[in-house]
């Protein structure tokens, strides 16, 4: 899979930086685990149809750069005009980087 595919993967829903950890969770089950599941795996069906990265995976992390997941939350993600991720249009950006956080506390 190529980088803009692990960057659909890492990003979805994102709370304030100051939030609550329950509250960023809450925000990730609502937004992000349909494709990339409550573990971070990426292996619901969805996610493996989309090819979504698995983020408990160290090397898949560290491949992922915080600014261009940001980006891919924000603006979405196509492919060959082919939808991958939708934007996140009701999140705030601190939520959008809340959100970043919490997917980086998947690593083993």
């Amino acid at each position: 899979m190529n980088k803009t595919l692990v960057i659909v993967t890492a990003v979805c829903a994102l709370l304030s930086t100051s939030a609550r950890a329950d509250d960023v969770k809450a925000l990730y089950e609502k937004n992000c685990v349909k494709c990339h599941g409550a573990d971070g795996k990426g292996e619901t069906k969805m996610g493996k149809k989309l090819g979504a990265k698995d983020y408990t995976d160290a090397k898949v992390q560290a491949e992922l750069k915080d600014d261009a997941a940001f980006k891919v939350v924000k603006e979405g993600l196509k492919k060959d005009d082919k939808t991958l991720m939708k934007p996140a249009e009701d999140m705030t950006d601190d939520q959008m980087k809340a959100l970043i956080a919490y997917m980086r506390t998947f690593k083993k």
